[in-house]
């Protein structure tokens, strides 16, 4: 019994997708090492753990807040 997804064609082209997915997992691993990103990613990496946001502050409350809105989720 031969059946239709046993066909070469579809072991071919698994095998190709999947050195494919390797190649763009690889060249996005080594993008990521670069020196240049050094500084970049060790900046990303220190926000956490900064004591103030860097983006706007929300003092008001948005303007469909009611008065009795403490600033809690929706």
């Amino acid at each position: 019994m031969n059946h239709p997804m046993m066909d070469p064609f579809w072991g071919h082209l698994t095998g190709v997708v999947t050195v494919l997915l390797m190649l763009v997992f690889l060249g996005i691993w080594i993008w990521a090492w670069r020196k240049r990103h050094r500084s970049t990613f060790k900046r990303m990496s220190e926000l956490p753990m900064e004591d103030k946001p860097e983006g706007p502050v929300r003092d008001k409350p948005h303007a469909g807040a009611n008065e009795n809105d403490k600033g809690g989720q929706p």
